[in-house]
């Protein structure tokens, strides 16, 4: 019989395995411009929760094309956003920050915001004049999450644009104080990339941490722990052994997730445990998502889509618990 071999789980590269320090992340938004058609590469929204959808297979050169399959999806609620600041970089450091006025109230008690400000017409006005000594524009955004019933503090993140710097200005002058929805940035069948915070399930050992094999029954000192931490000499412990700690809760990234459907809140036939009933419009998400539900996540543009996900074509006929 062969030795039967199985090396630890556990990625060495995502190191150190710590919690992450903010619910949505930091995106380098100069690798994503031009990744997609729209002129905004992100999108703040929250998981609800997973089920089945029973959709028919337009797939090309498929083995169940024009078939009624059954594929396993996450709903994702993305409720409008607007913009809190207009930021213009210079040598990839933030120049110029323009304060939009008139901010959501529930956002006035999380940020401290200056007593006395221009109006952000004349702001952007003065800005035009010098745009070629800024390199790039970026927008701060904040949810209208109060609209979906889950809580009311807004979450705030910085999004990339895509275009020129005059179609990046254009179009941050036509959206300032209006609010942005998912369906004129993101379509049905776009791949993209959901970007956030996994479950956390605080310290663990290393069986659970790393899925290391159980040792025998009689062994010393414990069966759920590895057999050595290394050598005496040298006298320490490599970081590749595998340790008990912080285990969940860390940035990941789910790339070239296919957008089953697209639709309001209306449209949803059934609430979802834990999360309740979809107010706002949502995307279906074909596979699964990290997070628990009612996690806060961030969809960008695909950073490396593959052909094969981009030629993937469903229709959508039915949702099942």
């Amino acid at each position: 019989m062969p030795r039967k071999h199985q090396p630890r789980s556990g990625s060495l590269q995502f190191w150190p395995r710590k919690r992450a320090k903010k619910l949505l992340p930091s995106v380098n938004w100069q690798v994503l411009e031009g990744k997609n058609s729209s002129k905004i590469s992100g999108f703040i929204c929250y998981k609800a929760g997973m089920c089945r959808a029973l959709v028919r297979d337009l797939t090309q050169n498929s083995l169940t094309k024009n078939k009624q399959i059954v594929l396993p999806i996450t709903i994702i609620e993305c409720p409008p956003m607007k913009i809190f600041s207009v930021r213009f970089y210079r040598n990839n450091i933030v120049a110029k920050d323009i304060i939009s006025e008139n901010p959501d109230k529930e956002l006035q008690r999380k940020l401290k915001l200056p007593k006395e400000q221009k109006k952000t017409a004349e702001e952007l006005s003065e800005i035009e004049k010098k745009l070629g000594e800024f390199n790039d524009i970026r927008i701060v955004t904040y949810s209208l999450v109060k609209q979906t019933g889950i809580k009311k503090t807004p979450d705030i993140a910085e999004i990339g644009l895509s275009g020129s710097m005059n179609e990046k200005f254009e179009f941050v002058k036509s959206i300032i104080n209006k609010e942005i929805n998912i369906k004129d940035f993101f379509a049905k069948n776009q791949l993209v990339d959901v970007r956030g915070v996994t479950k956390g399930y605080g310290f663990t050992g290393t069986v659970k941490r790393f899925g290391i094999s159980l040792r025998q029954k009689k062994s010393e000192k414990g069966q759920r722990r590895p057999g050595t931490l290394g050598p005496w000499t040298p006298s320490k412990v490599s970081f590749r052994a595998p340790l008990a700690g912080q285990h969940g809760f860390f940035t990941r990234i789910k790339y070239n997730s296919k957008i089953v459907d697209l639709n309001e809140g209306d449209s949803m036939p059934f609430e979802i445990k834990n999360y309740g009933k979809i107010r706002t419009a949502y995307i279906l998400v074909k596979g699964s998502v990290q997070g628990p539900p009612k996690r806060q996540m961030l969809i960008t543009a695909p950073l490396r889509s593959t052909k094969s996900s981009l030629k993937e074509n469903f229709e959508l006929l039915n949702l099942m618990k």
